[in-house]
């Protein structure tokens, strides 16, 4: 049905700096084609994400998330991609209390010689999301009066 409405999902992609930002850029070197439905925004680490980012691209207007970081132990900064991890499952429990389905949000690996299976997740992240249909997430978390708490709120609340 979102096919038909032709929905395009918009994917924000929070990639690591020394691993699956050099994964992005091998796929796009070697032309390996994948959607354009992602935005990456680059950070020196997964284990730099905060969790605020995913809520600011949620209510931003996307409707996915995707975290993509150095394989477990490969991590430049040690152990930080285990701290993304650990935040992941907390994010995911959080979102689904706010109503947001968890297949809206992925956590992959990709070291910096794995292009294509970067572009591959890509690929399946937007076919998930492009399933699951827009988020609509003012739609979704705005109405106040009916005892559901507004995400600009909680966001507000928890950036102060």
């Amino acid at each position: 049905m979102a096919e038909q409405n032709g929905f395009e999902p918009v994917i924000v992609g929070f990639t690591c700096n020394w691993c699956s930002y050099r994964a992005a850029d091998l796929a796009g070197m070697s032309r390996t084609k994948y959607p354009p439905n992602i935005r990456l925004m680059r950070l020196m680490c997964s284990g730099r994400l905060d969790p605020i980012f995913v809520l600011k691209a949620f209510t931003s207007g996307a409707d996915g998330v995707l975290i993509t970081g150095c394989h477990p132990g490969e991590c430049h900064y040690l152990e930080q991609n285990y701290k993304a991890l650990r935040r992941y499952h907390l994010m995911v429990n959080m979102l689904a209390q706010f109503g947001i389905e968890p297949e809206r949000v992925k956590l992959v690996w990709a070291s910096a010689a794995e292009g294509i299976q970067f572009a591959e997740e890509v690929s399946k992240m937007v076919e998930q999301v492009r399933a699951l249909g827009p988020l609509n997430w003012p739609e979704v978390m705005a109405d106040e009066t009916n005892g559901r708490v507004s995400a600009t709120a909680a966001v507000e609340e928890v950036a102060a």
